[in-house]
């Protein structure tokens, strides 16, 4: 489809204000990729064609106004229109609006869309253009799972959420893994998060890392999060660069005996729970011979490391023994010189 459209696509030079922008609420914005896409055509001209297909309505008394709604290209009108241009350079299709937006979501080339712009892309073809979900996962070559899963994720994110993603205030990637799940598990959760999230934004890394530890928190952890998600993220680094310093100050040695500590710990858990566990299970015996098989290991390495005998470890030895002055080998005794 989409070779047939390019090859009878007519390309020209259209007013910004003659494009119907039909499809904003369907597109995110950007402004950093608008900037970057502005500073090119600054540069270089516009060399990629907005798409457009033309649609005409009624009016009283005459014939039907020709209206070109525009399909893609809208980072493209946006970094026009920020360098005070006021024409685009476009290609016209030759067919309806929801072949042409099928065709967009259809074609590989170009810049891939986020899933929520795929989202927004099917709602308007379902809902606003009638085409059903069956014919637009056979026209885009995708499953019918694919068109149920975006549109699924759409219904999970509140309008304050997809405000956001399409104004550029919020990252795609955050709205589907962290709002979305949020908001299907406990909605004033995440309306609280959005809230917080307006008045003092966090980076999509620190809603990444927010939202890992939100999911591991009790429930009264999970409110002081949602209260102060910047002062969360502050402690927790706070904690780390705690832990690193004392990482530093024991050394390998602490770090080992912290972990022979830890081992002593599960030892003793697990043979309280053995009495609870009779008769043993196959599995289970396996395991505690790879553990006892480990820990008898261990306990040859600690034997010969904390004896300190260079002789009883062949790389150490070989070291010492390449090591410091080596003695005088003896030498013949001096002949007189006829």
């Amino acid at each position: 489809m989409i070779s047939v459209l390019a090859m009878d696509a007519a390309r020209f030079d259209v007013d910004l204000h003659l494009l119907e922008l039909r499809f904003a609420g369907a597109r995110l914005i950007e402004p950093q990729a608008v900037e970057k896409l502005a500073r090119s055509i600054e540069r270089d001209g516009q060399i990629v064609p907005c798409i457009v297909a033309a649609t005409s309505s009624e009016t009283s008394g005459a014939e039907g106004t020709e209206h070109l709604v525009l399909i893609d290209g809208y980072r493209r009108v946006a970094a026009l229109r920020r360098l005070g241009r006021d024409r685009a350079f476009v290609e016209r299709w030759p067919c309806d609006l929801a072949e042409a937006v099928l065709g967009v979501l259809a074609r590989t080339q170009g810049r891939c869309f986020a899933a929520i712009e795929e989202a927004l892309l099917l709602r308007e073809l379902t809902q606003g253009l009638g085409v059903s979900q069956r014919e637009a996962a056979r026209r885009c070559a995708r499953d019918g799972s694919w068109v149920n899963r975006r549109l699924q994720l759409l219904a999970s994110l509140p309008e304050a959420a997809l405000a956001a993603v399409r104004e550029g205030r919020l990252s795609s990637w955050a709205a589907a893994r962290v709002i979305a799940p949020l908001a299907r598990a406990n909605s004033a959760h995440a309306d609280r998060l959005l809230r917080v999230q307006e008045r003092a934004p966090l980076s999509t890394r620190e809603l990444g890392v927010w939202f890992e530890h939100y999911q591991k928190a009790k429930r009264s952890v999970r409110e002081r999060m949602l209260d102060h998600p910047r002062l969360f993220l502050e402690a927790l680094r706070e904690r780390a660069a705690e832990t690193s310093i004392e990482r530093l100050r024991v050394g390998p040695e602490g770090e080992c005996e912290a972990d022979l500590w830890r081992i002593n710990e599960l030892i003793c858990r697990v043979r309280k729970r053995l009495g609870m566990l009779t008769p043993l299970s196959p599995e289970l015996v396996k395991a505690l011979s790879c553990a006892q098989g480990n820990f008898e290991g261990l306990q040859e390495d600690i034997k010969r490391y904390s004896q300190d005998d260079p002789d009883r470890d062949p790389q150490r030895r070989k070291a010492s023994e390449g090591a410091g002055p080596k003695p005088a080998r003896d030498q013949p005794a001096v002949e007189a010189v006829a």
